[in-house]
């Protein structure tokens, strides 16, 4: 039987240790495919396809000299590529390659596993209790920040079918 209560946590203290175990599952999964956990949040990101530079930057929270040093360490390794942003030339749009693609999928579905496995013991109406509360605090806050925390929407016209998903 699994334990359903963590006696004595606070609510801020639950979410904190929460969000490290999240973290913990980035950095496991990052470790097993050679990738920093900043790493495996960008291919993560774009597995549904390219994204602008302005949009990773609002999904991973980075300031923007944090996200080219990223997408360029990513680039040197042959994971992502800039492409030209047919809307808007001055843009470009990260895009995975086909070794990021492989990459990203596996750390993807790795992530996935791991952080279902992490609530697998949980009945399912805890399951669905738990998924409102965090949908509903991530609402409250992108509400009054005007931070999403959604990954965006694929951009341009290459986004169209580009890694299948």
């Amino acid at each position: 039987m699994v334990a359903t209560e963590a006696p004595g946590l606070s609510l801020t203290e639950a979410l904190v240790r929460l969000a490290h175990l999240v973290q913990q599952v980035y950095g496991d999964v990052s470790r097993e495919h050679d990738l920093t956990p900043q790493q495996a949040q960008l291919l993560c990101l774009l597995v549904d396809g390219p994204i602008g530079m302005s949009g990773l930057t609002r999904a991973l929270h980075l300031e923007k000299s944090s996200l080219t040093g990223l997408v360029d360490r990513a680039e040197k390794r042959g994971l992502v590529a800039r492409v030209r942003d047919a809307r808007d030339r001055r843009a470009c749009l990260i895009e995975l390659t086909g070794a990021g693609a492989e990459i990203a999928t596996r750390a993807h579905d790795g992530v996935a596993a791991r952080l279902e496995t992490l609530a697998a013991g949980l009945p399912a109406r805890q399951r669905e209790l738990l998924t409102g509360v965090v949908g509903a605090i991530l609402a409250e806050d992108a509400a009054r920040t005007g931070r999403t925390w959604s990954r965006p929407e694929p951009e341009g016209p290459v986004a169209a079918g580009v890694n299948g998903r």
